[in-house]
């Protein structure tokens, strides 16, 4: 984790003068990330790369992005246009894209906004997510996401669910997967078969217009969230960052 954010502001800057003409779709997660390829590409499908725009699994902290922010476990995509103007605009502006600050996805979100780059909605039509940043097991089963009062209810953008109905039936992907749990999604995923049952898959999506793409709704209501960063007691600063967000798991 140490120096995470220039590592990954390093990372783009090399993507994008080497291959950000090759590829579409730029993708970062962590090394225990597990995403599965073909849900990706089925979700951007109707997207434009040159939209200004990039998903994953939207957090808020609106003192200080106002249009949330991605978690960096459950990892996120950026358009081709979005990584264009995070190198062209937002890395030579680092009084609002700064060096110093050390939480990587917060501050990612914080230059995606500085330089009009959407946020957008990756949720399916019930509203279910499919950038999760838990291991499967803690959205199915986990009663602390019960709990109003959990970290994760006051920062995700969205309602959360659980249970059956946390998560998309084409979910993209899942944090905290340790290297044996890895082959054990592999297995469940793609080889692992229902004897007797079939699963129709439904047709790629109608291409989006530009406003249709940009269209996100509104994060979900909530009292205990904090909307001043007079009375946050979770501030960012380049001091204290990295240790205030250190119990924030994604």
């Amino acid at each position: 984790r140490e120096n995470l954010w220039n590592k990954t502001r390093e990372a783009f800057r090399y993507i994008y003068e080497h291959h950000v003409e090759e590829y579409d779709w730029f993708f970062k997660a962590d090394d225990d990330t597990y995403v599965v390829v073909e849900n990706l590409r089925y979700f951007l499908y109707p997207y434009s790369p040159e939209l200004p725009i990039f998903f994953g699994s939207k957090f808020r902290y609106p003192q200080y992005v106002k249009q949330g922010y991605f978690s960096g476990g459950a990892g996120y995509v950026l358009s081709r246009e979005a990584v264009r103007r995070f190198y062209e605009q937002a890395l030579q502006d680092e009084e609002r894209c700064s060096v110093v600050f050390e939480t990587e996805d917060l501050q990612m979100g914080r230059c995606m906004e500085s330089v009009n780059v959407t946020a957008g909605d990756s949720r399916d039509a019930f509203g279910r997510k499919r950038f999760l940043p838990f291991d499967p097991a803690a959205h199915l089963a986990n009663s602390d996401t019960e709990d109003p009062g959990y970290w994760y209810n006051e920062y995700s953008y969205y309602k959360p669910l659980s249970g059956k109905n946390c998560c998309s039936d084409f979910a993209i992907s899942f944090h905290y997967i340790p290297g044996y749990n890895m082959r054990m999604m592999d297995y469940l995923i793609y080889d692992l078969h229902a004897w007797g049952s079939s699963y129709r898959y439904p047709p790629l999506p109608p291409t989006k217009t530009p406003e249709e793409a940009m269209a996100v709704a509104e994060a979900y209501p909530i009292k205990s969230v904090q909307t001043t960063a007079e009375s946050s007691t979770h501030t960012p600063s380049t001091e204290t960052t990295e240790e205030t967000f250190s119990s924030f798991k994604p």
